[in-house]
Order: C-alpha cells, then structure tokens, then sequence
C-alpha cells in the first residue's frame, strides 16, 4: 500500500469518524442533555442552539507548540491563511472542486522537508479529527501549501464517488504561484502518464 492510499484511507476513517460524533453529539444534545455536557461541547453546542452556522473552520494552539487546524467547510481560505499567519504558521490554501488539482510548478518546493506525513519531521500531520502543523519545520522564506479538493459533505451524490476528498501537502521556497486549476487524472483511480 502507498503512503497516498493509506493517508486516504486514514482521512476516510476520519472524515467518518467525525460525521458519527456529530451526530452521537447532536442526539445528546436534543435529548435534553446534562449541563456538564453542554460545557463540555460549548463550542460546538451554542453555534447549533443559536442557530447560527458552525464556523468553516478553528485554529487554536496546541501546548507542545503546534498549531490545530479543523476543517468544517472548504470555504473562507483567505481568512484562514491569515488566521494561521497570526498563529505562526506561513500556508497557502486552496480548496478545489472534485477531481482537480493545481497545476505543478507553483514555485520551488523544498526536498529535504517532510510537508506532511505521519513522522514528528512533517510540517503537517493529520491527527484526532484535524491538522496539526509545526511552525518549526517551517522556514523563514517557506510556505505549506495545502491543497484541499472535492467536499466535506456527505450526501446521496458523493457516497457514489471513490474519493470525497483529498488533502495534498507541499512546502515551497519563496514565491508561491497562484493555484492554476486542472484536471486531476488520479481522482477515481486512475494514473498519471
């Protein structure tokens, strides 16, 4: 197994994992759960009981110095991209459609750093329901690029489809070029030539 196909199916479980506690949370929640679970989920609980949406995403910082990133919805990039630049962290986010990618040569990336991957040497690592990045293994003139395509939502349309969505990760030295969208000739397990 590559280390693609296990990171996908790593993001499957997640992705079907966090759809569970959603909804294991949601059920507590209006069958008129406890005060310490209401504390216990505040951040997730008030937004619902507000009626107010559920932010696309938060950053937060972990003790050990990582910066948490979890994803709700592929929106708001730009915001992001900032929220991350406050926390430390340098990335470049973009957030695709099913079955595209951005074009390569977006700048010169760096050979010797892990972007992303399981080992503590990774910028990034996927982690308990979102993405841990280490400012440290960051450069000063180095950018994470974070290529998110397809959707975050489930539904009837995207149970049918191979992949839901895909996370790729790269460092760049310098200058980040703009996300020049194309096909992805991987997407539904096809081959590059």
């Amino acid at each position: 197994m590559t280390f693609e196909e296990q990171l996908l199916m790593e993001l499957k479980a997640e992705i079907a994992g966090r759809a569970e506690r959603h909804r294991r949370v949601t059920r507590r929640l209006y069958a008129g759960g406890v005060v310490g679970l209401l504390a216990a989920a505040a951040a997730f609980a008030v937004p619902m009981l507000t009626g107010t949406e559920t932010p696309a995403y938060a950053v937060s910082k972990n003790t050990d110095g990582t910066v948490r990133v979890e994803i709700n919805e592929f929106k708001d990039a730009d915001q992001l991209e900032q929220d991350l630049r406050a926390a430390g962290v340098t990335a470049d986010i973009s957030y695709l459609p099913s079955g595209k990618e951005c074009k390569t040569g977006r700048g010169k990336t760096v050979g010797a750093v892990t972007a992303m991957g399981p080992g503590s040497d990774a910028a990034a690592r996927m982690r308990d329901g979102g993405l841990d990045i280490n400012p440290r293994h960051i450069g000063k003139d180095q950018t994470l690029v974070l290529e998110f395509a397809g959707t975050e939502k489930e539904t009837a349309e995207t149970r049918k489809q191979e992949v839901l969505w895909r996370l790729t990760a790269s460092m760049i030295t310098g200058q980040v070029g703009p996300c020049v969208t194309i096909e992805d000739p991987t997407w539904n397990g096809g081959s590059r030539n």
